[in-house]
């Protein structure tokens, strides 16, 4: 093992001087760099070398990935518009269907030999003759819009460049659309390419240098745009965002005139999230003094907030979202971690439960406000998404799209089990594992874990997880604070200063399993990605004797410089910033780089980047890994996978995930001693 190169870089933190020995890593294409990349290769190699049950796994592995997985269906006129992936193509293609007519109308398979180019995003004109797509090149968050002419199966001319995290809105002429974009490369500061963001209208068949600058706003030029068309044709709309926080303004104009905006909702405190509106009389699910949300109404006639009213007050179960169809709302519910639906009046009066057919959670739900037809995804962690359609006349569900399963789900179980963590608190957790497995302390165990964002784990099936239980593992999942489980109050008890409740939950999650005798801490394996990555990191080094090995998957790691890369700014709202006087003492508490102590102990960890990532930079996991291969007590525990021609994990292609999922198999069969 090289000794790792070291520079003198100190930087002073508000008065506390703070070392950064490894910050040549940040620069991923210096000579250096690649050649430390390099040497991590060739480690990577030599520690897989010579295992022989890698073929096998990925025969059945292949098996259990090869079935249809649908998505959920839209419906224009008579015509209905899904994704389908026939098994293990490497991306969905999207199809048409009238009558029993089915034609494929874009294959993103066909955009690139390596399966590296991929959809992200679609939107069907409502005259049905054009889609409009996203695509993104090597896992990279900058995509490019497409327009193909569905009649003919070509694509047109046109080309929208400089694209990250839009929405597609067609108007009401079908003759173009409204999309944001960030500025072209070359033309701000470097470092601004992801500031500056604006609202234009294409129009189909010109370049982009024509399109027609609909909105910007230089008061602060942090705030990205989500333009959507109202269902009666009626109104512009923006949903007005900043970083990652699901808190936004609204802002309103009539989509014939070029008036200016009526700034609707202009403040950041609260969630505005459209449902519809009726006329002028526009209703949110909104969060406002009700963290487990509600549902509002508010005429733009007459805004002030005294005037607004509350059709659906907060309930005991979170409101995740709402769909308006045959003038009833259907409310999406969260209830500990798995979804429900309910029907209510338009006054917001409980009328009827869609009684669903699995505990588990929606992978979609569409509808039209004028029909009376509603179509929605259910997954569980050993059923794979069926497609349900609900007819709100007759009350009748039935199942559109079912899958033929390979294997017996009667020969698995799911238990939702809830402990409490350091504090006190609650926290459910999910349990999955063959029937015939005997709780002896000594299972082989995945603890998965987020916790941030307001982003909630749930019932979400993966065939890489079935064969893990084939095997003879447990899977299991914790709902930690940091998530959506219960809402904003939820949220905010794992992010800013409370982040260190997250960690302590997951630890709780593992030390619950190992007193209920489902394994022990040479047996128990963790697993995140992104901000999961931190989470494991994090407690990896807080807790090194309870965990037999660790997964860390393209994490956030450096906490005291991440705002300075790419879109990091955008997660200030969640973790807080070290150029903050009161935020870098919890920040440089926990943060897993600055952390790593002289002669550290912790059990074999697997560090996953790739080199288009352009979410979370690689430099987090590559400082991250210099530092624990230099003070670590024991640098062969530290295993390094560098993926070429892939990103944070977006469109990645099947046989990457596929590869990736056999990595980490193969390595916790040598930690975990299977």
């Amino acid at each position: 093992m090289q000794s790792v190169k070291k520079d003198i870089v100190i930087d002073n933190y508000h008065g506390t001087m703070v070392a950064d020995p490894y910050r040549w890593l940040e620069d991923s294409s210096s000579d250096k760099t690649l050649e430390w990349i390099n040497q991590r290769k060739k480690e990577y190699d030599d520690y897989f070398s010579g295992q022989s049950t890698v073929n096998n796994d990925m025969e059945r592995l292949t098996q259990l990935w090869d079935c249809p997985k649908y998505f959920v269906p839209k419906k224009i006129g008579n015509q209905m518009f899904y994704l389908r992936n026939n098994g293990v193509q490497n991306h969905p293609v999207l199809y048409k269907k009238k009558g029993e007519q089915e034609i494929a109308i874009l294959d993103p398979n066909s955009l690139c030999k390596d399966g590296t180019v991929a959809i992200i995003n679609y939107s069907i004109s409502d005259d049905g003759r054009y889609v409009a797509y996203t695509t993104s090149a090597q896992g990279s968050d900058w995509q490019e819009i497409r327009i193909r002419d569905i009649s003919t199966l070509t694509d047109l001319s046109d080309n929208l460049k400089w694209v990250k995290f839009t929405t597609i809105a067609w108007s009401p002429d079908n003759k173009g659309f409204y999309y944001s974009r960030f500025p072209e490369k070359g033309t701000v500061e470097p470092g601004d390419e992801n500031r500056y963001n604006k609202v234009y209208y294409h129009e189909i068949g010109n370049s982009q240098f024509e399109d027609s600058l609909i909105f910007e706003d230089n008061r602060d030029t942090g705030l990205r745009y989500l333009p959507l068309v109202t269902g009666d044709k009626k109104y512009l709309c923006l949903h007005v965002k900043k970083g990652t926080s699901s808190n936004n303004k609204f802002y309103i104009r009539d989509i014939k005139s070029n008036a200016e905006f009526l700034f609707l909702i202009d403040s950041l405190e609260a969630e505005y999230s459209y449902i519809t509106n009726i006329d002028t009389v526009f209703y949110f699910r909104n969060n406002l003094g009700a963290p487990k949300g509600r549902l509002i109404a508010i005429d733009v006639k007459n805004s002030n907030s005294k005037n607004w009213i509350e059709v659906l007050p907060e309930q005991e179960d979170v409101l995740e979202g709402i769909q308006y169809v045959n003038n009833r709302f259907i409310g999406i519910f969260l209830q500990h971690a798995h979804h429900k639906l309910k029907v209510f009046s338009v006054e917001g009066i409980f009328e009827y439960d869609i009684n669903l057919p699995i505990l588990g959670s929606l992978t979609g739900i569409t509808g039209n406000s004028d029909g009376t037809e509603i179509y929605f995804g259910l997954t569980s962690y050993i059923t794979p998404a069926s497609i349900y359609h609900f007819d709100m006349k007759t009350r009748k569900l039935s199942t559109l799209f079912e899958v033929n399963l390979k294997y017996s789900v009667d020969k698995y179980v799911t238990k939702q089990v809830f402990y409490y963590s350091k504090d006190g608190t609650k926290v459910p957790m999910f349990i999955t594992h063959r029937k015939d497995i005997i709780l002896n302390g000594e299972n082989p165990v995945i603890l998965y874990g987020y916790g941030g964002f307001n982003i909630g784990i749930k019932p979400t099936f993966n065939p890489a997880i079935l064969l893990w239980l084939e095997k003879g593992g447990i899977y299991v999942e914790a709902n930690i604070r940091g998530g959506s489980e219960y809402g904003a109050d939820w949220h905010r008890a794992g992010k800013l200063e409370n982040k260190q409740n997250s960690f302590d939950d997951f630890i709780g999650a593992a030390e619950w399993l190992i007193q209920n005798n489902y394994t022990n801490p040479k047996k128990i394996s963790i697993m995140g990605g992104s901000n999961g990555g931190l989470l494991v990191a994090v407690c990896m080094l807080q807790r090194p004797d309870l965990f037999g090995a660790v997964i860390c998957q393209v994490p956030v790691l450096d906490m005291l410089r991440y705002h300075k890369f790419t879109i990091g700014r955008y997660w200030i709202q969640e973790y807080g910033c070290s150029e903050n006087p009161e935020q870098f003492p919890f920040l440089y508490a926990y943060s897993p780089l600055h952390n790593v102590k002289e002669n550290q102990k912790h059990p074999p960890i697997l560090i996953s980047t790739a080199e288009g990532d352009d979410r979370v930079v690689p430099a987090h996991a590559m400082k991250f890994t210099a530092a624990l291969l230099e003070k670590g007590q024991n640098p062969l525990n530290v295993i390094f996978r560098f993926e070429q021609k892939a990103g944070h994990g977006l469109g990645k292609p099947t046989y990457k995930v596929l590869d990736e999922w056999i990595d980490y198999f193969r390595f916790l069969e040598v930690e975990l001693k299977l």
